[in-house]
């Protein structure tokens, strides 16, 4: 029988263990603890300390020979102990204990259990049989009791920090800023897209108000939190808000934002969070941009073709007027010469379609551009009386790999905007070569192009505010120049010319 300094001894241990409850909750320290308590409290050699989960495996172990503890390990793990309960697994360790020490130890379990469910079991290992009164009985289960519920709670302690750690990683990865806020509108919590949408550190954040962070330049579109809490917001757990606008910032410009409000509700429905979710939808903005562009320059620019057409068809059929031979000439000569802008803008307006839905195909072969484009050059010299176009190639120019009616494509849109901008003079179109590529420009002897154009020159239906009061069309010969360029494995830019005039280049590999 245990000796009564000996029971005092084990009320000690069980304040000990309850002290760990509360004050560990690392997983493997704790274990090694409830061990090292147990060993003490049944007078034992070593002990091990077997968890179930999928299956029986040891989580912590002491004083236990290393050749006896891996041949343990593999036999808890094995597919049939997973379904033995706590006095077969009892069993079977006393009868290894007994086995491995030839007689000498023996081998008393404390059952873990917690919540109605069996977690585990200590087993230490003595060399004299249990000799315990049904009070040490019950001073001991209250000792393992207590240690199943320290176990039991670390591991939900484990579970939480591990959900707290994706969580943050959640949110840290998330590309749209998420705020957390508090039923008062605090910030509890801000993720690292939102800080880098935002302009400022998290702890310049967190912490404020709100209504202090999210501010807008000008009404936004649809309602503000505190707008919609005014109406009764939210009367569903799922009653998501959306406001869209331009967010203030520290630093300028405001940025375009959409930022959706989601409530997060208690089981008696009350307000408890707020989960924010703000993207930057500027790239949404500029698409809309770009297809109001779009409608408007393509119906301005349709129509007038299309109403030259109409308009000297419908006179060339008056039957009470007859027009001699040159009237009607020059009226078919318009009529030609708008269904050709109009065929080519329609090409012009293919080609960008083809390119967002995926680029161009290019059918290579070997092409001269010194040939190439000298028959530009004549073709397109017709068409104005005050310009002269010039070429002005090495001899023995490479011939290239490309796409010739590509290539040509591009040298017409180039030639066609000197012609429209430059009201007289030369264009001259210039050849230079590199180890790897060669370089072709084309420039005139224009006003130039102003320095708050040059870096749009090449966006889709972009025109200047000049180009756009003195000249015909959609902006989109420069942007296809660029694309067919650019799927040659060149690239184009501008060249600026120290004197006046424009000047535009671009390179295509050997």
């Amino acid at each position: 029988m245990m000796l009564p300094d000996f029971r005092v001894r084990q009320r000690d241990y069980l304040l000990e263990i309850s002290r760990a409850l509360t004050q560990e909750l690392d997983l493997e320290k704790l274990l090694a603890r409830i061990l090292r308590i147990a060993i003490e409290m049944l007078a034992g050699q070593a002990g091990i300390i077997a968890l179930k989960e999928d299956g029986w495996h040891v989580a912590t172990a002491h004083g236990i020979a290393p050749a006896f503890l891996s041949y343990l390990t593999p036999l808890l793990a094995e597919e049939n102990v997973r379904e033995l309960n706590v006095d077969e697994l009892n069993r079977m360790l006393k009868e290894l204990t007994y086995t491995a020490s030839m007689g000498l130890l023996n081998g008393t379990a404390l059952p873990l259990a917690a919540h109605g469910q069996v977690i585990g079991v200590i087993f230490i290992f003595r060399n004299y049989p249990d000799l315990f009164t049904p009070n040490d009985r019950v001073l001991l289960q209250s000792f393992a009791d207590q240690a199943a519920i320290a176990v039991f709670n670390a591991r939900l302690y484990g579970q939480i920090s591990y959900e707290k750690q994706r969580l943050d990683a959640l949110l840290d990865s998330a590309a749209d800023g998420i705020l957390i806020l508090n039923e008062d509108h605090t910030i509890e919590r801000c993720n690292l897209a939102f800080e880098k949408l935002y302009g400022e550190p998290r702890n310049q954040i967190v912490g404020k108000e709100h209504e202090k962070i999210i501010r807008w330049a000008q009404n936004p579109q649809g309602r503000t939190l505190d707008e919609a809490e005014s109406d009764g917001w939210p009367l569903t757990p799922n009653a998501t808000l959306y406001v869209e606008g331009d967010l203030e910032r520290p630093l300028p410009p405001p940025l375009p934002v959409g930022i959706t409000y989601a409530p997060l509700l208690s089981e008696d429905s009350k307000l408890r969070n707020i989960i924010v979710s703000v993207r930057d939808i500027t790239h949404f903005r500029t698409a809309d941009e770009i297809k109001s562009t779009f409608i408007s320059i393509v119906s301005h620019e349709l129509r007038t073709p299309v109403t030259l057409i109409k308009g000297y068809a419908s006179t060339l059929r008056r039957d009470d007027a007859k027009w001699d031979k040159h009237t009607i000439s020059d009226s078919l000569a318009v009529i030609e010469e708008e269904a050709d802008r109009l065929s080519k803008m329609i090409d012009d307006l293919l080609d960008a379609s083809r390119l967002q839905a995926g680029g161009l195909s290019l059918s290579r072969g070997d092409v001269s551009l010194p040939v190439l484009t000298k028959r530009v050059a004549e073709k397109l010299g017709t068409q104005s009386k005050q310009h002269t176009i010039i070429t002005d190639f090495p001899e023995n120019f490479p011939i290239i790999l490309a796409d010739e009616t590509r290539i040509e494509q591009v040298i017409i849109n180039l030639i066609s905007n000197a012609l429209k901008y430059a009201p007289n003079g030369e264009i001259k179109i210039s050849g230079q070569v590199r180890p790897e590529q060669v370089i072709i420009c084309i420039s005139d002897q224009g006003p130039g192009i102003e320095a708050n154009d040059l870096p749009h020159i090449f966006d889709r239906f972009y025109r200047s505010t000049k180009a756009v009061k003195q000249t015909k069309g959609a902006g989109l010969g420069l942007y296809l120049a660029r694309a067919i360029v650019e799927a040659h494995g060149g690239r184009i830019w501008v060249d600026p010319k120290p004197d006046s005039g424009a000047r535009i280049c671009f390179s295509l590999p050997r």
